[in-house]
């Protein structure tokens, strides 16, 4: 979260997440940007993965067509 979009309250919470993990709290808000932008991207992967299923082959499609009852 960028300190200037962060309340008062908000600034305080994250000060003592920060001095409860020992960072201070510029480098726990970096680390802590770093983290969801790793998350992002990879929910953003596997979403690509599950989101294209590879239509079958020529092959697989005849021997589909091959095993099915007349």
């Amino acid at each position: 979260m960028d300190q200037r979009k962060m309340t008062e309250a908000q600034r305080a919470y994250e000060a003592k997440r920060a001095a409860k993990a020992g960072m201070s709290l510029e480098k726990w808000l970096a680390n802590k940007e770093k983290d969801a932008a790793a998350e992002r991207a990879q929910a953003e992967k596997t979403a690509k993965a599950e989101a294209a299923p590879k239509k079958p082959g020529f092959f697989a499609r005849m021997l589909e067509k091959a095993q099915k009852p007349l």
